[in-house]
């Protein structure tokens, strides 16, 4: 059994598509199929569904294309040791980030490679079922994402930074003069918010219901740029994390404003880097958690918000 043919199998399973397979793993589609035919000869098994087109794993191949995952994973993980014992990090961070968590990111990257300058990272925005997926998979090294989400199983937590909720509003709305304000007051405003399906938007209607308040958006986006480019048009409010004051600032014209109100400070959610559970623990992931926990993400975004509270 060679570590190509199981590179075949992994990039079959991804693309499901014989020729997109084989060009992501740089040969011919018929070498491509050699390789999968002599892995089932070898393991006297059926991994793939025969057929003209690509129709799937077999149960067999499933259970396979699972080691295949963990046998790849480890065989980057030594090269990364073996750099690592030659006093270098090489190879590449995978990354992967829920997007409310995206902003804070390169409090972290840029650490990363001014510490390990042969290294690189590779930052993807996934939701927190796909980080589970891929890191089961060995397919990415680490995430940024909510730690008490439910869907984490088997794997390590680092804290960062607990989310604050601040108003941001046009400065000539009335509610821009106080120094903090209500859940409820700012439920009755024109708000963007993050659409429903975002963890962070079922936060947010959980201390608006808190403070006796439904609230009904005027504009939803599923990104927090989406939110921003309808936020700089002056017409909206909305409620954010203080996290992503750290990527997008503060548009012109509009304010930060405190808010208050019943279970705000004790349902302050934690984030933080989540990684597999997996012994020894990769050279990489390794150098990561000693730039986060030397980072101080938390002291920084508490500083940032302190500076657009008091402007």
């Amino acid at each position: 059994m060679l570590l190509r043919q199981l590179e075949y199998l992994v990039a079959l399973a991804r693309e499901r598509h014989f020729a997109r397979a084989a060009a992501a793993c740089f040969v011919s589609q018929p070498s491509l199929s050699a390789g999968i035919r002599k892995l089932e000869r070898e393991l006297d098994i059926p991994i793939v569904q025969h057929g003209p087109r690509f129709q799937g794993l077999t149960p067999e191949g499933e259970r396979v294309l699972l080691w295949a995952h963990r046998i790849l994973g480890d065989r980057d993980a030594l090269q990364q040791e073996v750099a690592a014992m030659h006093g270098r990090l090489t190879g590449t961070l995978r990354l992967g980030a829920i997007p409310t968590a995206l902003t804070v990111s390169s409090l972290l990257t840029t650490p990363f490679c001014e510490r390990h300058p042969q290294a690189g990272v590779r930052l993807e925005s996934l939701s927190s079922i796909e980080i589970m997926r891929r890191l089961a998979e060995f397919e990415i090294d680490a995430a940024l994402t909510y730690l008490d989400d439910e869907d984490l199983q088997g794997v390590h937590r680092l804290p960062l930074y607990e989310e604050r909720y601040v108003l941001l509003t046009p400065e000539d709305e009335p509610l821009a003069a106080h120094d903090e304000v209500s859940w409820s007051q700012a439920a009755r405003l024109p708000l963007c918010l993050l659409s429903p399906r975002m963890r962070n938007r079922r936060i947010l209607d959980g201390l608006f219901d808190a403070d006796g308040a439904a609230v009904s958006p005027a504009v939803e986006s599923d990104t927090v740029d989406g939110l921003y480019a309808h936020l700089g048009s002056g017409r909206w409010s909305s409620v954010i994390s203080h996290a992503w004051l750290h990527m997008f600032g503060i548009p012109a014209g509009m304010r930060v404003v405190r808010l208050h109100g019943d279970g705000e400070a004790a349902h302050r959610p934690r984030v933080g880097l989540v990684f597999a559970a997996h012994e020894p623990r990769p050279a990489m992931v390794r150098a990561l958690l000693e730039v986060a926990e030397g980072a101080g993400v938390r002291d920084a975004l508490d500083e940032l918000l302190s500076v657009h509270l008091g402007s």
